[in-house]
């Protein structure tokens, strides 16, 4: 933050000499009754210097002794011929406004406060302002800079490791200890997706150790996106279930729905049919005939016990 400091005289009125008209020829004369006295001390203020406040007049003296700011840095008053600097209701002579390391004069120059002690810019950022983490030279208050991971930058500094090219607000990628914009960072180190031969800077997929996109791992026949759910392959080409399913399972000879037998799943087969193991069952009372002797009439299974009249 750079401050320039505002400066103010003592007073809006300042010293006056008071002086008395008279008309061309004639000799300077006062009427008793024209008393122009200080407000305070009453003492005549014809032929002295003198500052109105709020229309009244005063000495210089009682002025001083009544108005007069007290210097932040000697702790004197600052008279009515003085300079007042002041700045959040805190004034200085004009010779005592100074840095307060280097002691130079701050007068009409942009300054900064640290702890309510007066500094000069140079003597600031010495102090107090970061340091780049490339050149690691001050950063000067007001100048702009670059952040992160606490760390700080110029802005021509903080560049591109392998393009050299400031990269300012664009994104970026950082890597072992250097920052790369996406570009570069996409030429020298990111997968190329196997489908799109593009590269891939986050959320890939591996399958059959190969790098694909999100968005480019799909189902073979639906074209729906595989990443996240279960989905299986044929001839290295991969299906969502559904498909893979109604494309390349043998159906049940109850239900006529697809048996995928995927995930352990258990299923029934005989002469060339198959049955889930809940669809496997007698025809005519409909028990489980999983794990038991059996029949067949035609095209239908019985148990024992409703076979024997066959």
């Amino acid at each position: 933050l750079q401050l320039t400091p505002s400066l103010f005289p003592q007073s809006a009125q300042t010293p006056h000499r008071h002086t008395l008209l008279r008309q061309e020829g004639e000799q300077p004369r006062v009427k008793m009754t024209e008393r122009y006295d200080c407000h305070y001390c009453k003492e005549s203020l014809f032929g002295k210097k003198y500052v109105l406040r709020e229309e009244n007049p005063y000495c210089v003296k009682c002025y001083e002794s009544l108005y007069s700011n007290t210097c932040e840095e000697c702790k004197k008053p600052i008279g009515c011929n003085t300079r007042d600097l002041s700045y959040k209701d805190r004034h200085w002579h004009e010779d005592c406004f100074k840095c307060f390391q280097c002691k130079r004069a701050l007068v009409d120059k942009p300054f900064s406060t640290k702890d309510e002690q007066l500094l000069c810019t140079e003597c600031y950022s010495n102090e107090y302002s970061s340091k780049c983490h490339e050149c690691k030279k001050t950063i000067m208050p007001g100048s702009r800079k670059m952040e992160h991971k606490g760390n700080s930058w110029h802005e021509t500094c903080f560049t591109c490791q392998r393009c050299q090219q400031p990269i300012g607000t664009k994104s970026f990628i950082p890597k072992d200890n250097h920052n790369f914009c996406v570009p570069c960072y996409e030429k020298q180190f990111a997968m190329q997706c196997v489908h799109c031969k593009k590269p891939i800077t986050t959320g890939g997929v591996t399958y059959r150790d190969q790098p694909w996109h999100k968005d480019c791992f799909l189902c073979t026949s639906c074209k729906q996106q595989l990443s996240g759910q279960r989905f299986t392959s044929r001839d290295d080409f991969a299906y969502c279930l559904n498909c893979f399913c109604n494309l390349y399972a043998k159906k049940c000879a109850s239900c006529t729905t697809p048996i995928s037998g995927l995930g352990g799943s258990k299923y029934i087969s005989f002469e060339e049919r198959q049955w889930h193991n809940d669809c496997f069952n007698c025809k005519k009372c409909s028990v489980s005939l999983v794990g038991r002797g059996f029949l067949t009439e035609r095209d239908d299974i019985l148990c024992p016990e409703c076979g024997k009249d066959i």
